[in-house]
């Protein structure tokens, strides 16, 4: 197994003009509504896409048919973490997530008629989209198998029921990718469908905004109900009863794309910690040059040059076409935690500077911390790390 760490010519370019990009059209634009978007004004979307695409950085994630630049993920990884470095970094290049997550799923999974309906505009950033699996409590959350949303056949197609929360992106999306039962009761592996709602649709309502530590996802998070939400037999995305499994299409690659651009959060706050620590004097000398500010420093470059390895090996699997899931896990776990202590850090090495309004430091704390819940949290991760490391250990013991 060869696993390479140059970056082709092309992918940097691509990663100069975004970082340039970034620091010249987005961070401003960030600096002026203080990173607080959940309920973003469209145009400002509108503005920061079309600048993107005047760049030639717009959707670096999709393929060449779909109006981007075709990466892999390999590629994403070094661009995704060039647009992070801003907050809306991603959204003008429209790879933030639930978007672009959803546009990898309607792109392996969606038929030729839903790809023109659904994918082809939110490629293009025309509209927004979400995904609606995460219920209130005791419905599906870290654990998908307690999905009580249903959706039952009638004489026309289907009908949705349930209650969804924490919708990312769900006010002023277009359309909703809904993950309901259409078999079995909630605890069963399997029995679930994805279907593909339209925001008009009168059975789907966006009941409240839910106000979140984070402030930084356009459209913020939402509780959506569907109530008697009837959808045709075309709005089936997939097969009936493969939800779980296409869910898994989405996942694997959406948790390194997370890893990608709060790399570029950790980058910035670094880049800060830094800049403070060689321009602030303290006990006759730079802070630079004392002890422990220098391992602060230290902990988090190692942090951040971890994480970029750890996430491009999951990579590299997942643009081989192999599953990934151990190494994506580890990845995620990883990388949310890394970003946290980053993060921190910049904040322990500016002081009250830090906690001030006068630096991002504490707005870009508050959008960290959810990394470690999002994706599943970390504890499901180990989790599922420990049962593979296990199962694996328990197979050599037998071959043996």
């Amino acid at each position: 197994m060869s696993i390479g760490f140059e970056t082709d010519e092309r992918v940097a370019d691509i990663a100069r003009r975004t970082t340039e990009f970034v620091r010249d059209v987005v961070l401003p634009e960030e600096q002026a509504c203080d990173g607080n978007v959940h309920d973003g004004p469209e145009p400002l979307r509108r503005r920061l896409q079309e600048a993107a695409r005047a760049a030639g950085v717009f959707a670096p994630h999709m393929g060449v048919e779909w109006g981007g630049l075709g990466l892999d993920l390999c590629g994403q990884a070094v661009v995704f973490e060039a647009a992070g470095y801003s907050l809306l970094g991603p959204l003008a290049l429209n790879c933030a997530a639930p978007d672009e997550g959803n546009t990898h799923l309607l792109e392996a999974v969606a038929t030729e008629e839903q790809k023109e309906r659904y994918l082809r505009p939110l490629a293009a950033g025309e509209v927004r989209s979400c995904f609606a699996m995460t219920e209130p409590a005791p419905g599906a959350g870290s654990d998908p198998r307690a999905l009580a949303t249903t959706a039952t056949r009638t004489g026309n197609g289907w009908r949705l029921d349930g209650r969804k929360w924490f919708i990312s992106g769900a006010d002023g999306a277009g359309f909703a990718i809904c993950m309901a039962r259409t078999s079995g009761v909630p605890g069963d592996a399997g029995g679930a469908t994805m279907f593909l709602v339209d925001a008009g649709n009168p059975g789907m309502k966006v009941v409240r905004n839910i106000d979140t530590l984070d402030q930084g996802l356009f459209g913020g998070h939402s509780e959506v109900v569907f109530d008697r939400c009837e959808v045709g037999d075309s709005a089936v995305l997939g097969e009936v009863d493969q939800g779980f499994a296409y869910a898994q299409v989405r996942l694997g690659p959406a948790r390194m794309t997370h890893c990608m651009r709060w790399l570029g959060v950790a980058r910035r706050a670094q880049d800060i910690a830094l800049e403070r620590a060689v321009d602030r004097t303290a006990f006759g000398r730079p802070l630079a040059e004392l002890g422990m500010v220098q391992q602060l420093l230290a902990d988090s470059e190692i942090d951040i040059e971890t994480g970029r390895a750890v996430l491009l090996r999951a990579c590299w699997e997942l643009d081989q076409g192999r599953s990934a899931a151990q190494h994506t896990s580890i990845a995620k776990t990883y990388v949310s935690e890394a970003v946290n202590r980053v993060v921190d850090r910049a904040v322990q090495v500016c002081g009250a500077l830090g906690i001030s309004g006068d630096a991002p430091l504490s707005r870009l704390y508050r959008e960290v911390r959810p990394f470690r819940i999002y994706d599943g949290p970390s504890e499901t991760h180990r989790w599922a790390i420990a049962k593979r490391a296990v199962r694996a250990a328990r197979e050599r013991r037998a071959a043996r």
